[in-house]
């Protein structure tokens, strides 16, 4: 049980899989939902205060060479055109992107937009977690069940 609870963790850490590919492996390697559910909450967040922090130091270094500068500035200009717009809905923006289960979204993504927007990081570090609490609920009972996500209270 152990070696499938590492499993789990490690591939809630992946980019694009996400907690979301994490709770499904965990369903089916058998994992009761209250293990599963904070083991993949634990191991989606483990990353995203290293997006938080390094992603613009990151940009800034890609961009002194000239194959990323071109993209790195697209990058910022398209963050500074819709900051005043995405700044006073962000937080809300923020949670939503993360919280529903849908390809392309989720806490590394998020995180990325986060930084681009130049967003607190503290503020945006605990709306990820949020999105994320939020998605692994929807996920835990898709794979579960209401019925099995209940089960505890027999």
């Amino acid at each position: 049980m152990i070696l499938h609870i590492l499993y789990v963790f490690l591939m809630s850490m992946l980019p694009l899989v996400e907690l979301r590919g994490g709770v499904i492996l965990g369903t089916a390697l058998g994992l009761p939902w209250y293990i599963n559910l904070p083991v993949c909450v634990i191991g989606n967040m483990v990353p995203i205060p290293f997006i938080l922090m390094f992603i613009p130091k990151i940009l800034d270094w890609l961009e002194k060479f000239k194959p990323f500068k071109p993209i790195v500035g697209w990058l910022r200009r398209r963050a500074e055109k819709n900051s005043e717009k995405i700044v006073t809905t962000s937080f809300i923006g923020l949670f939503l992107f993360v919280a529903l289960p849908v390809p392309g979204t989720g806490a590394w993504t998020g995180s990325l937009v986060s930084s681009l927007f130049s967003l607190p990081k503290w503020r945006s570090f605990f709306t990820v977690l949020l999105g994320v609490i939020v998605c692994g609920v929807i996920m835990t009972l898709a794979c579960y069940g209401f019925v099995g996500f209940l089960g505890f209270l027999k």
